[in-house]
């Protein structure tokens, strides 16, 4: 374990690669996003044990969202002086204790305190994450860094899901919560064998939240920002009712289905760690637009189950660059702001699941899946628009470390 800034410097002042803490990250956020995934899973015997609608349930999905929302704006000012290695294990400790409240709640009150907990480790994690892996690489790996960093999200959107309901029949759902708190202890080991030392670099002023999104290109960013993943969970959100409704796939299939999607998500994610090296702003333009061009195809082809099977899995493929390549972006265009971009960032991506998942579902009950897919398409190819026009990318320039 290192403790300094300046372990990562080779012969002739070169900075060399920290993959292992890199990949400590990734474990991370492997972790943050199982747990964060699993109340959808285990809903029905934490309802049952507990004595509380499926509703009240669902408030633990809720819950973390809106806290991760709140404190991937405020973790920077907050931390502003906090060397970023402990910070980040902050974070992973912070997972650890929520998995273990929810495991022994006895009610609803504790069950949404552990949700509470992990909605300000989520926040904060993915807030500094960006920030962190830039500085844990060269500039010209920063992509490939961010890209196996975004495939911890990938692997636990493929897993945890089905996994945690499978585990949850076997062994029940609060011995669930408690293999996901070993999953943190081990992430947590895992930053604490390989993090450097990493001090503050920005300002870090809740004022700087503003300068940044005020600087020339940033607001247009996030704005396409929210409107790539609003489309994207306008679809995503009702594809299995979608699916069951429209195409007529059994629970089987369905399942087989989004294994498939994952699974292509998981090869997309890698894949843009490559292109984005190749051309940024074309990865950009073309994971949304490819996106909206699905979704018309489905809309305009109609009912097929042979085709709906093929978009499902060539969306899980595009979508996999979208996070790589926001990511990158930000890197890149406010690399002296990172913590606080990327603040801006999750926040904006909590706010656009929010309001893609809520318009998303007024569309459904009125129209169907083949209108939020409309609805979906049309979002992502003004997104697209969007970015052609407003969002410019910058070559990869050096950061401090």
């Amino acid at each position: 374990m290192t403790s300094t800034t300046n372990h990562d410097r080779g012969a002739g002042g070169r900075q060399v690669p920290a993959w292992s803490a890199v990949a400590s990250m990734t474990i991370g956020v492997f972790s943050l996003v199982t747990a964060e995934f699993l109340p959808a899973s285990l809903l029905t015997p934490i309802a049952a044990d507990l004595a509380i609608s499926e509703g009240s349930a669902g408030q633990a999905v809720t819950t973390t969202a809106l806290f991760g929302f709140v404190t991937s704006l405020l973790i920077t000012a907050a931390a502003r002086s906090a060397d970023r290695r402990k910070l980040l294990m902050f974070f992973s400790a912070l997972l650890v204790t929520s998995n273990l409240f929810v495991a022994f709640a006895p009610g609803l009150p504790l069950l949404l305190f552990g949700r509470v907990l992990l909605g300000v480790a989520l926040g904060g994690f993915w807030a500094m994450s960006t920030a962190v892996t830039m500085r844990l690489v060269p500039p010209v790996l920063v992509p490939r860094a961010l890209a196996i960093l975004m495939s911890g999200v990938s692997v636990a959107t493929v897993l945890a899901a089905p996994v945690g309901s499978y585990l949850g029949d076997l062994i029940g759902w609060r011995d669930v919560f408690l293999l996901a708190a070993a999953l943190g202890l081990a992430a947590l080991l895992a930053q604490w064998l390989t993090l450097p030392s990493l001090r503050p670099t920005g300002t870090a002023k809740l004022g700087t939240l503003v300068e940044v999104l005020r600087r020339p290109g940033i607001g247009l960013g996030m704005l396409a920002v929210l409107l790539v993943f609003g489309g994207h969970f306008v679809f995503f959100t009702y594809l299995r009712a979608y699916l069951e409704s429209g195409s007529g796939f059994s629970i089987a299939s369905i399942s087989t289905i989004l294994l498939g999607f994952g699974v292509a998500n998981f090869l997309g994610t890698l894949l843009a760690g490559r292109l984005v090296q190749k051309s940024l702003r074309l990865t950009l333009v073309m994971a949304p637009l490819l996106m909206g061009t699905l979704a018309v195809a489905i809309v305009a082809i109609g009912t097929n189950p042979v085709f709906d099977v093929l978009a499902v899995v060539l969306w899980g493929l595009f979508f996999g660059g979208v996070p790589v390549a926001w990511s990158s972006w930000i890197a890149r265009t406010v690399p002296d702001e990172a913590e606080s971009a990327g603040g801006l960032f999750v926040a904006s991506i909590n706010f656009a699941i929010g309001l893609g998942a809520g318009l998303g579902g007024v569309v459904f009950d009125f129209g169907g899946g083949m209108a939020t897919t409309a609805m979906s398409g049309i979002v992502l190819i003004l997104a697209a628009f969007s970015i052609l026009v407003g969002v410019r990318s910058r070559a990869p320039v050096p950061v401090a470390v």
